[in-house]
């Protein structure tokens, strides 16, 4: 793990063993989320947001996996860890780990399932163990687990019921059906509105598809996962500067996780484990386990 600390003023600092165990020091993990050098990561930014809104030091380590960071922060280790939905869902429902603050999905379904125009299929229903699904990746949310869990609504079983074709990305689930290699393109919601505009992502014009099935909404787009062995009042700091540090403002600072909060909503403060049980049912049915999520 890579160790990384800020000041409130923003020089950096070397940690020592002993600041671990110093309640002043705010300490969060993050993933890396970009090979370029030359790319700020979004743990710095965020950083160095809440050493200026909170006046305290805080540490960022970065975590090679989703498992690491969420076993550091229920060891206790660190305080935070900011997550998309699928991982903090499952780090929530351990039991071992708080919510801190979550912000929603987009609205509507998370994912829709297409055929083309002349498909005989017209619900997810039809579909029988003579046909294929595209799926773009086995650990994409609305190119996998959302579809999967909505053919399982429909009583459908992968593997028995259907026959799966992983695509290798969004865009390759549609070429697969418009060359005839699927018979069903299962995608995110959003790529489907995009007929008719060249997307790169859904190459058809308006009327060349239908939608046959659809899944729930993701309720959860970004979360922030927080120790149960933290103080309380570190966690009263935590929670009155966190939405400040996400605030609208700062999405442009907060690169990739700044674009993935969506703007103009505030996030809901300590949501309840329940808030989470959608993504924890889809992730059973769709067989999701942590260390496959990137």
């Amino acid at each position: 793990m890579q160790l990384r600390t800020i000041a409130a003023v923003g020089a950096a600092l070397l940690l020592t063993g002993c600041s671990a165990a110093d309640d002043e020091t705010i300490r969060f993990a993050t993933l890396p989320v970009t090979d370029d050098p030359a790319e700020e990561a979004p743990g710095q930014a965020i950083a160095e947001l809440l050493a200026d809104e909170t006046g305290q030091e805080v540490s960022v380590i970065d975590a090679p996996t989703y498992s690491a960071v969420i076993e550091s922060v229920r060891a206790g280790h660190e305080d935070f860890a900011v997550m998309s939905g699928f991982p903090s869902a499952m780090a929530v429902n351990t039991g071992e780990v708080d919510a801190l603050l979550s912000w929603p999905g987009r609205e509507g379904p998370a994912s829709r399932c297409i055929v083309l125009q002349d498909s005989p299929l017209r619900s997810l229903e039809d579909i029988t163990p003579e046909h294929t699904v595209a799926f773009a990746d086995p650990a994409s949310s609305s190119g996998y687990f959302m579809p999967v869990y909505a053919l399982d609504q429909a009583g459908l079983t992968q593997g028995e019921d259907y026959q799966v074709l992983f695509s290798g990305g969004h865009d390759r689930s549609q070429l697969a059906l418009k060359s005839g290699d699927a018979d069903v393109s299962c995608t995110a919601a959003e790529f489907v509105d995009k007929a008719g505009e060249g997307s790169f992502y859904f190459p058809f014009d308006k009327g060349e598809t239908r939608v046959i099935g659809e899944s729930p909404a993701q309720p959860v787009s970004v979360a922030v996962i927080g120790s149960q062995h933290m103080s309380q009042q570190k966690r009263e700091t935590l929670l009155a500067a966190l939405p400040e540090v996400f605030a609208d403002d700062n999405h442009d600072q907060l690169g990739s996780t700044g674009s993935s909060i969506p703007a103009g909503v505030d996030p809901l403060i300590e949501p309840g484990r329940e808030h989470f049980q959608t993504l924890v049912d889809v992730a059973e049915v769709a067989g999701v386990d942590i260390s496959d999520l990137k």
